[in-house]
């Protein structure tokens, strides 16, 4: 008797598994409840997810917060408003620099601004993300929120010569540094995408016509976006994260501190695959349907994430991905980020609803294994931020559980289209019509 090959269940076509998705998202989302801060703001959570005072009041963590609780505004979630209006409050609060203009990197546990860490571009791109779904999800002062930021981020931070964000100003926005950075050029395609998608979607002059409108937005996002697709063509598809003032690649930047949180030594293989989704969204924003009118922007996106696959998954002995390598491919720092996971299962989504290629489907499901054996806390809440190279939690460069962003989106992009973005997604009922459950 001949017996039938077996056929794999496509998780990501399959009703049982959005529904999955729907009571993970829900359940991340219940754990950040405490991040809201009376005084406004969100708090960095600790791993039972309390507020940290020792960690003060971080404006990326506030700003991711508001987001990922604008989403489940969006969601019909009960209790996100709350949270959402408190980190909202904190933008447009106390760590909104009202003398000199956009937003301090912090405030300390005392509740003074962080004046020597200056402004980041880092930060400003997610005031950006933040302001953008706060106005999708009619939050008050959404939209003015936006605009202001909006304003802030071209004035200083968008270089229109070159196509690319500066990184960094001191906080009175006299002298920016000569660092540049491909890590708040990545967020910051994000941001750019989210704001046009608001901007069009928004009723009236005053939204409109922010930034020059939704054309002059996704215009930044795909200049920024067809820079790395050069730079993956001359570097392998290691993509340097570190750069001079006038753009070229600083190879050796951190070679002592190869843990940096923000600015790694080497190649990230983690970056490699949101930049990866990333182009997928611009591809997906410039045309008409799924595809897009730009190959080279998928194509490039399919070599970022077979480079980080083959260089990052399970190549030490054990199953994850390993934070860093050097340009060999040779691993550097083996401790494993959450948020790698997180993008790796949100691109092999996105990579599998652009391609039809069965092999995304296939490590989708196998990273979403992982993460519920060694990352999905289910006693204490949340994800476990890092893990070491033995897959047991660890705190060496992420304490706690500061915020909800990679996870939650994750549990998303799955059931949503690559374009438009998230939280306009979620406003014209995208979910129910391609992803099942609301």
């Amino acid at each position: 008797m001949t017996v039938p090959p077996v056929v794999p269940v496509d998780w990501l076509t399959a009703p049982t598994h959005r529904v999955w998705l729907d009571a993970e998202c829900r359940r991340l989302l219940a754990f950040g409840t405490r991040a809201g801060l009376p005084a406004g703001g969100a708090a960095y959570l600790d791993d039972a997810g309390e507020p940290d005072p020792a960690q003060g009041v971080q404006t990326w963590v506030t700003a991711r917060t508001a987001h990922v609780y604008c989403l489940g505004v969006l969601l019909g979630v009960p209790g996100s408003a709350p949270v959402a209006d408190a980190a909202l409050a904190g933008l447009t609060g106390r760590l909104r620099d009202a003398e000199h203009g956009g937003w301090f990197h912090a405030l300390d546990a005392d509740g003074a601004p962080d004046a020597a860490s200056g402004k980041s571009c880092y930060d400003h791109a997610f005031v950006l993300l933040a302001a953008s779904s706060a106005a999708l999800a009619g939050r008050p002062g959404g939209t003015t929120l936006l605009a202001e930021a909006a304003d802030v981020y071209l004035r200083y931070f968008w270089d229109e010569s070159v196509g690319r964000p500066v990184d960094t100003w001191d906080v009175a926005f006299t002298r920016p540094d000569d660092y540049r950075g491909l890590n708040a050029t990545m967020h910051s395609v994000e941001a750019l995408l989210s704001v046009a998608d608001a901007v069009e979607a928004l009723e009236g002059p005053e939204a409109t016509a922010i930034g020059g409108g939704a054309a002059a937005w996704r215009e930044r996002a795909t200049r920024a976006a067809r820079f790395v697709v050069e730079l993956a063509d001359a570097h392998g598809d290691r993509l340097p994260e570190h750069f001079g003032p006038d753009w070229n690649p600083d190879l050796e930047l951190n070679r002592d501190r190869p843990g940096d949180p923000f600015k790694p030594y080497g190649a990230t293989p983690g970056h490699g695959l949101e930049w990866a989704r990333l182009l997928l969204h611009v591809e997906a924003a410039l045309g008409s349907g799924e595809a897009g009118d730009d190959e080279a922007l998928a194509a490039a996106a399919v070599r970022l994430f077979d480079r980080a696959v083959a260089d990052g998954w399970a190549v030490d002995g054990a199953d994850g991905f390993v934070y860093t390598t050097d340009w060999d491919g040779t691993p550097v720092e083996r401790q494993r980020m959450h948020w790698v996971v997180a993008e790796a299962i949100g691109t092999a989504a996105a990579l599998h609803r652009r391609t039809g290629q069965r092999r995304f489907a296939d490590r989708y499901a196998a990273w979403w294994d992982y993460a519920e054996r060694y990352l999905i806390d289910r006693a204490a809440g949340s994800w476990h931020h890092e893990l070491d190279p033995a897959n047991l939690p660890a705190a060496t460069v992420w304490p706690g559980k500061p915020d909800l962003y990679h996870a939650v989106q994750t549990t998303l992009v799955p059931r949503l289209p690559l374009a438009p973005m998230l939280a306009r997604a979620l406003r014209e009922g995208r979910l129910t019509a391609e992803g099942g459950l609301a």
